[in-house]
């Protein structure tokens, strides 16, 4: 009998243990931390949340959509509508965000799921298009410049208003992360990567390939428009060519492909690299982002698997292993 190759599981045990720590620090930011260390990670968490959404879409379900961004404005103006005008408490809108952003996808792939390939991917793009053009019109909401909600904070504490918005942020893109990786390791895991790699084989195995799909669609939808929410929650101001912006899907993009499409680790890498190098050249201006372009393009054709395939070449070793290994008895 052949014998599988050793895997170094202290790495993966200390990886675990290291993301875990990380979790209780950020938690425990508010006590002790300067508020600008509090805003980096909240927009750090926050970006994760996008990147592993868009990763177990893309990355796991091979539906390639560039129009996540729908779901994002959506639940930015649902804070103009249930906290400003509606006077709901303003992180209370978040899970209704995901809630709403649920209910709104599920015509949204009736329509979109006609579509194959770049048809499809294109589609998604068109929708967020529709929608930011029909937020831009409605008066109530600000119409195209835009409204402020800083209405809704008043009487909030500033302490509890980061406290609480770093928390949500943690409880999305950790969360988020955690959620994936159990995910994939389920049942349902295996049938969404049995759909990505090949629909017919799928299917031939008794994968119900339009449920699988649906799934993935309406979980990612839930949890993008959360973040949405969220992110406006920080902002305090939202118009349409912010929350419908098409360069939350280049982070996104940029994020995922560095750190790894296909594996619960990259998302988390990515999203490290990217903050390191706006630090380092954010101050470039364009400069900045012909660098982001250059290395995506270099990363894209000559390291495909990221650096998360990158370390998991050389150590042998996935912080969130999700692969099955076939046990031979002798």
């Amino acid at each position: 009998m052949t014998k599988l190759p050793y895997k170094p599981v202290w790495l993966q045990i200390a990886g675990m243990a290291l993301f875990a720590a990380l979790c209780v620090a950020a938690a425990s930011l508010p006590f002790w931390a300067h508020r600008y260390t509090e805003q980096w990670t909240i927009e750090f968490l926050y970006t994760l949340a996008l990147a592993q959404g868009w990763n177990l879409l893309c990355g796991y379900g091979g539906l390639l959509s560039v129009g996540q961004q729908a779901f994002i404005g959506v639940g930015a103006y649902l804070l103009v509508a249930l906290a400003v005008m509606g006077g709901l408490n303003i992180f209370l809108v978040v899970p209704v965000a995901g809630l709403a952003c649920v209910v709104l996808a599920i015509p949204m792939a009736a329509l979109l799921f006609r579509l194959r390939g770049p048809n499809f991917a294109v589609g998604t793009w068109v929708v967020a298009e529709v929608l930011r053009l029909a937020v831009a019109n409605i008066d109530a909401v600000g119409g195209g410049s835009g409204t402020s909600i800083t209405d809704a904070l008043i009487g909030i504490p500033v302490w509890w208003r980061v406290s609480t918005t770093l928390w949500i942020a943690l409880a999305l893109g950790a969360g988020g992360t955690f959620g994936v990786y159990a995910v994939l390791r389920s049942r349902l895991g295996l049938a969404l990567t049995a759909v990505r790699d090949s629909e017919a084989a799928a299917a031939s195995l008794g994968v119900s390939v339009a449920r699988v799909k649906w799934i993935v669609y309406l979980a990612a939808a839930g949890w993008t428009g959360m973040t949405g929410a969220l992110i406006f929650i920080t902002k305090l101001r939202i118009a349409p060519e912010a929350a419908f912006s098409i360069d939350w899907m280049t982070t996104t993009f940029f994020v995922v492909v560095i750190g790894g499409i296909g594996t619960v680790e990259g998302p988390i890498i990515g999203t490290l690299v990217f903050f390191i190098l706006r630090g380092l050249l954010g101050d470039y201006g364009s400069w900045y982002l012909i660098a982001l372009g250059v290395v995506a393009v270099v990363f894209v054709v000559w390291i495909p698997k990221g650096i998360a395939g990158l370390l998991q070449n050389a150590t042998g070793a996935n912080l969130f292993p999700v692969q099955r290994k076939a046990r031979v008895s002798s």
